[in-house]
């Protein structure tokens, strides 16, 4: 079986090892959430990943509800980003872009008072980040079929100014509780339409925006992640065998790049469930690379590629704290612990100033 440091063909992608760096939000973009230069210095540090999939980046203004987070439905945002996609690729790494909606997930503080947009009507439990602080989640409004063609045509033009801005690939956001994950998961969705219901039915906007990434950037330079099992910011559903099995199937005839499955076990550092994985299931049906996250180190990374259960891992956390991550996994060398506190914060301190091997950030 191979290594975590053997290459790996992820569809158009040729990546000199396994280990991907996951996607992170960090906050460092400005309020137009045009990327910054220091965001360049980020993810080159990082470029030794065998695939940076970059922090979650919104394909509209209503799908964006996270402080100084990225976007690239603007074209301040597009020549924002190429220099750090450029810095990337100077550095010898790739790097695929995260598109992101979430749905319900943002504040009307972000959206001049409106309400925002889900599969229903259903409010998240929690609360949002917002610039001025802490704040209740509000009720979103379920969407209408002239709400989904617009968002449709809002993951067209995000992959479009992605491939613009240079990025190698991009990653459909369908995880983590977020607007396409409101669609599948019968938790949130309580639609009686051609969206609601069934699993398939509630499967179609995955299917629609994953065929919009595909029209753009090809399949080898589209993926897509899942979280399949237990909740995610109240999103959950009783059997998700049922729902993500054939979207994985329809995922695999696409021929996309990878898979990747955020799955939560029984401990974990962002949730914990008792509901069983979900990617053995997934596995007999998608032929592609199949990508697993949440709470790996090097030894039990390894043993999910031993097992034959998945190509390569994603590693999140780890990634904040060690730019030279893949370098410390290969010399058993210890891993830099990260500072929570900056995680969201502004500027370098817990962003590019963490130490690589030899003492150096």
């Amino acid at each position: 079986m191979p290594s975590l440091f053997d290459p790996i063909q992820l569809g158009a992608v040729a990546a000199p090892n396994r280990i991907l760096m996951a996607p992170l939000t960090r906050g460092r973009s400005t309020r137009e959430h045009v990327p910054v230069a220091i965001m360049a210095d980020y993810y080159a540090q990082r470029a030794s990943a065998g695939l940076i999939l970059s922090e979650a980046t919104g394909i509209s203004r209503e799908g964006l509800g996270w402080p100084y987070a990225p976007g690239l439905w603007t074209e301040a945002q597009v020549e924002g980003w190429k220099p750090v996609v450029e810095a990337v690729h100077k550095a010898g790494g790739r790097i695929f872009a995260q598109l992101w909606h979430m749905g319900r997930i943002v504040h009307p503080d972000f959206l001049d008072g409106a309400a925002p947009l889900s599969s229903s009507a259903t409010t998240a439990p929690g609360q949002a980040h917002t610039y001025a602080g802490k704040q209740d989640y509000a009720q979103a409004r379920a969407a209408t079929k002239d709400d989904i063609a617009r968002v449709l045509d809002d993951y067209t033009l995000a992959t479009r100014n992605a491939l613009r801005a240079g990025f190698d690939g991009v990653q459909l956001h369908a995880a983590n509780g977020y607007l396409i994950d409101q669609f599948l998961r019968a938790g949130a969705n309580q639609r009686d339409d051609d969206y609601g219901g069934s699993p398939e039915n509630r499967g179609r906007l995955l299917r629609e925006a994953a065929s919009r990434l595909i029209a753009e950037a090809g399949a080898g330079r589209t993926a897509v992640r899942f979280s399949p099992n237990g909740d995610s910011q109240g999103v959950t559903d009783e059997d998700p065998e049922a729902v993500f099995v054939p979207a994985a199937q329809f995922l695999s005839d696409q021929g996309i790049a990878f898979l990747e499955l955020r799955e939560q076990g029984p401990e974990g550092t962002f949730g914990r469930t008792d509901q069983p994985r979900v990617s053995p299931a997934i596995r007999k049906v998608f032929t592609g690379p199949l990508v697993l996250n949440q709470d790996y180190h090097a030894e039990t990374a390894q043993a999910e590629l031993d097992s034959g259960n998945a190509d390569a891992i994603a590693f999140g956390r780890p990634f904040i704290a060690n730019p030279d991550l893949v370098e410390r996994l290969r010399t058993g060398a210890a891993l830099n612990s990260p500072d929570v506190a900056t995680f969201y914060s502004r500027g370098a301190e817990g962003y590019t100033d963490y130490p690589a091997l030899g003492g150096t950030a």
